[in-house]
C-alpha cells in the first residue's frame, strides 16, 4: 500500500488496471433504454432513407426537361404514396416533403419558384441534378455499423435505431453501487441536531450524481464510527454491488475506522491522492466488489466522485473512456494556490463584453463549503505543481 500522495494520472491507471467491464446484458425497449451502455455494435438492416425522397414541397421532374416552356403537371405523390407510372421528359408531378421519387425524375424544385395554371407549371429558375432530393441510404446504409459497442445511448441514438427498424436494444446490467455514510456526528436532514452533530448530505448529491448515469443504488444509510458496525456494513454491500463507495472514515482520525476495516476484509491498493479537495482518497476491492473510499467533507466527497469515480463506473459498464473537456479562458481575478496537488477551484466562467471566455473563482474554496460548488458553473483545474496564477493568465476550464 502506498501512503504517499498519488497523482490523480496515477490514481487513475491504478483504478482502471484493477477494472473490468461486468459480462452481464440485458434487452431493453429503447424506451428505456436511454444512458445505457450498448453492448454490441448496431447493425443497420436497411438503407436510411429506403428510397430517394423529396427534401421538401415542390414538384417532381426530369433535369432534361426544357424549362423556358411550363411542363404537364400529370399528378401529384405524398409522402407515405408512390408514382404509378414513369415520368416523361417535359412532365412533372407535385410531390410533397418525404415523398418518394417518381422513376424518371431527378430533380426537385421547391414550389415557391414555381408557377402553377391548371395543368402546366412554370419553372422560374434552373436546375441542377439531385437538387432537394434525399438519395436512399444517404444517411445510414445498410449493413454499416450505425453504433459503436460501449456507447452510451442518448436520446438521438434512440431515434437512429428507431430509423432502422429497431425497438429493442442489446445493453450492459445497470452497474450496483452502495452507498454508505459513517461518523457518529452524521444525523439524517428530518433528525434533530444535538451539540457536535451535523446534516448528513454527501449521500444526497451522490444519488443525484449516480442516477443520472442510470445506476441502481444500494443505500445502507449511516453508519456509527464502530468497526464491528461498519465491517459488517462493508461484507453485506460488497456480496450486494459491483461497487461500494463510502464517506467519511478514510482520514487519519481517532474515529476513521475505514482504513483499518479493509485491511482486514479486503485490500486498499492506495490511500492519499494529490487532489484538491479530496486528498484523504481510498481505493481498494473487497470480495468482487470495487471499493471507492471518499472523503467526508461535501466538497471533497463531490470532486472526487467526479474525478476519480466516475470513470471506474464508465469501465465497468463498459462504455467508452469519456475524458472530460478542458478549455481555455482568461483569469478575470488572482487564483490562489499551493503547489502540490492538482486543484478543482469551483469558479464561475463568463463572456466579457469582446465575446472572450472569462474565469473567476467562486468565493471561498475550503472542502466543507458546498455553496462553491452549487452557485459555479465550472471547476478551473490547476496542476498539480502550478503555484498562484495572476489575473489575466489563461487557466483550464472543465464546464460542468
Amino acid at each position: 500500500m502506498k501512503t504517499g500522495l498519488m497523482p490523480i494520472a496515477d490514481a487513475l491507471a491504478n483504478m482502471l488496471a484493477v477494472t473490468s467491464a461486468i459480462n452481464s446484458t440485458e434487452e431493453v425497449s429503447l424506451f428505456d433504454a436511454s444512458k445505457r451502455i450498448l453492448a454490441n455494435d448496431l447493425i443497420s438492416p436497411v438503407n436510411v432513407p429506403p428510397v430517394d425522397n423529396s427534401a421538401m414541397d415542390g414538384y417532381a421532374f426530369n433535369s432534361m426537361s426544357d424549362l423556358s416552356k411550363p411542363l404537364i403537371l400529370m399528378g401529384k405523390v405524398l409522402a407515405g404514396a408512390t408514382y404509378d407510372r414513369d415520368l416523361q421528359v417535359d412532365e412533372c408531378v407535385r410531390i410533397t416533403t418525404g415523398a418518394p421519387i417518381p422513376n424518371g425524375a431527378d430533380v426537385v424544385e421547391m414550389q415557391e419558384n414555381t408557377e402553377a395554371i391548371s395543368n402546366q407549371v412554370s419553372f422560374l429558375q434552373s436546375v441542377r441534378k439531385g437538387q432537394n432530393i434525399r438519395q436512399a441510404g444517404e444517411d445510414i446504409s445498410q449493413d454499416s455499423t450505425v453504433i459503436a459497442s460501449g456507447t452510451e445511448l442518448s436520446p438521438a441514438h434512440l431515434s437512429l435505431i428507431a430509423s432502422i427498424g429497431i425497438s429493442k436494444v442489446i445493453v450492459t446490467r445497470k452497474i450496483r453501487v452502495a452507498l454508505i455514510a459513517t461518523g457518529d456526528e452524521l444525523v439524517e436532514p428530518d433528525g434533530i441536531l444535538q451539540p457536535g452533530q451535523i446534516y448528513e448530505s454527501n449521500r444526497y448529491a451522490l444519488h443525484a450524481l449516480l442516477s443520472e448515469n442510470n445506476i441502481d443504488i444500494i443505500h445502507f444509510g449511516i453508519i456509527k464510527d464502530d468497526p464491528k458496525r461498519i465491517k459488517q456494513a462493508l461484507k453485506a454491500a460488497s456480496e450486494q454491488a459491483d461497487l461500494v463507495i463510502t464517506c467519511g472514515g478514510v482520514s487519519v482520525g481517532d474515529a476513521d475506522y475505514i482504513k483499518q476495516v479493509l485491511d482486514e476484509i479486503g485490500q486498499i491498493n492506495f490511500w492519499k491522492v494529490a487532489i484538491k479537495p479530496g486528498k484523504p482518497f481510498a481505493f481498494g476491492t473487497i470480495g468482487k466488489a470495487i471499493f471507492c473510499g471518499l472523503p467526508g467533507n461535501p466538497v471533497s466527497s463531490y470532486v472526487t466522485f467526479e474525478t476519480l469515480v466516475l470513470p471506474v463506473l464508465n469501465r465497468l459498464s463498459g462504455q467508452k473512456r469519456k475524458t472530460p473537456m478542458l478549455l481555455k479562458a482568461t483569469a478575470s481575478e488572482n487564483f490562489y494556490k499551493r503547489p502540490g496537488r492538482t486543484d478543482f477551484q469551483r469558479s464561475i466562467c463568463f463572456l466579457d463584453d469582446s465575446g472572450n471566455l472569462m474565469a473567476k473563482p467562486n468565493g471561498k474554496q475550503g472542502s466543507g463549503l458546498m455553496t462553491s460548488v452549487a452557485n459555479a458553473n465550472c471547476y478551473v483545474v490547476l496542476e498539480q505543481q502550478q503555484s498562484n496564477v495572476p489575473k489575466g493568465s489563461q487557466v483550464q476550464v472543465q464546464l460542468f
